[in-house]
């Protein structure tokens, strides 16, 4: 049995996209159809073109305007994809709570790049997990790491 999620993580799946939304930001029963509920939300990997479009259906924003907004602050990402540390929240405690605050993440857009010795740095190391999040106070970051191969 396959497990969309760890292969994403994993680098496996450079194709696709993953979208964490949270039950504070969507509550619609339907999308754990197509996802993995995990606690707070429900986690989608999809193909690229489909992830773009149902980020877009269920945020109101381009992914790829967002991910481009978000890349100019960066801030920790849990590396599950279900939650992380708002930049402007007043300490570690609010930042990362699973959106029970005004600092919790309303949902995340994550993609990976195959590794390339060419660009250097951190791609050189491996593939790269790139991650997108929005929080609930409306401050919007990024996050990217060597994927778990």
């Amino acid at each position: 049995m396959s497990d969309p999620r760890a292969e994403f993580l994993a680098g496996e799946r450079p194709d696709d996209v993953a979208l964490f939304l949270a039950d504070s930001y969507v509550e619609d029963d339907r999308l754990e159809q197509f996802g993995e509920p995990v606690e707070g939300g429900v986690l989608i990997v999809v193909d690229g073109e489909s992830g773009r479009n149902a980020f877009k259906a269920a945020t109101g924003t381009d992914a790829m305007a967002f991910a481009k907004s978000a890349m100019a602050t960066e801030s920790s990402i849990d590396d599950d994809l279900t939650d992380g540390v708002c930049p402007d929240a007043p300490d570690a405690d609010e930042a990362s709570d699973g959106g029970e605050t005004d600092h919790g993440v309303q949902f995340v857009f994550s993609f990976s790049e195959e590794q390339n010795e060419d660009v250097g740095g951190l791609y050189a190391e491996g593939d790269v997990v790139h991650a997108y999040a929005k929080c609930n106070c409306g401050t919007a970051y990024s996050d990217r790491w060597t994927a778990d191969s």
